[in-house]
């Protein structure tokens, strides 16, 4: 059975920082890419971070980057989104993604493109 479990979120003050990780289990997770979304309430979800198998392609969203980094450790079977400089504006549920069927025809920014999904871990910034 898939399964992918986020941890790491909680409540830090604006520019502080989080280190989110996603433990994957029963998949091949180390072959395959792995992305980061967000949604806050009443919104749509919105691509974050993705990362390929080996690592060799990083793809951040334009209000993220420089500030956060996605890594993967795959003996681990684990994906990270370390956060730093966050703004009351990430405060968000955010979610790790699965790409196990390998869709390699749609961006690895469309949430349509990953199939497997975890429950999601709270982010959030005060002011």
């Amino acid at each position: 059975q898939v399964q992918l479990v986020e941890s790491g979120g909680g409540v830090v003050q604006a520019g502080g920082s989080l280190r989110l990780s996603c433990a994957a289990s029963g998949g091949p997770f180390s072959r395959y890419p792995m992305g980061w979304f967000r949604q806050v309430p009443g919104k749509e979800r919105e691509f974050v971070a993705a990362i390929t198998w080996n690592g060799d392609s990083i793809y951040y969203a334009d209000f993220v980057k420089g500030r956060f980094t996605i890594s993967r450790d795959n003996p681990k079977n684990t994906v990270y989104l370390q956060m730093n400089s966050l703004k009351p504006e990430d405060t968000a549920v955010y979610f790790c993604a699965a790409d196990l069927s390998h869709r390699m025809f749609l961006s690895l920014q469309d949430q349509s493109r990953y199939d497997y999904w975890g429950q999601g871990t709270q982010v959030t910034v005060s002011s």
